[in-house]
């Protein structure tokens, strides 16, 4: 599979903390394993983001994503709950 990184996304990567920086690393190898993993939590988030879909990387930190073809995402944006739905 392949990842993609919106400008948007690495923008706001490089405000994160570090050890959440890593976390995000280990959840997106873990995703292009198994992109439904349970400790993914990998659901839509239509009503806020049409299209996309959003994975857990920490108990707070969420990474919105959007297919771009059957195997290919790009990651939008990454954040904490309340920052990306609030």
């Amino acid at each position: 599979m392949e990842i993609l990184l919106h400008k948007s996304f690495l923008r706001q990567f490089k405000k994160i903390p570090k050890p959440t920086r890593a976390k995000f690393v280990d959840r997106k190898n873990l995703f292009i394993k198994e992109p439904f993993n349970q400790l993914l939590n990998n659901h839509s988030v239509g009503k806020a983001y049409p299209g996309c879909r959003s994975l857990n990387v920490t108990g707070d930190y969420r990474a919105i994503f959007q297919e771009v073809s059957p195997e290919s995402v790009v990651f939008l944006y990454i954040g904490t709950h309340s920052e990306l739905y609030g």
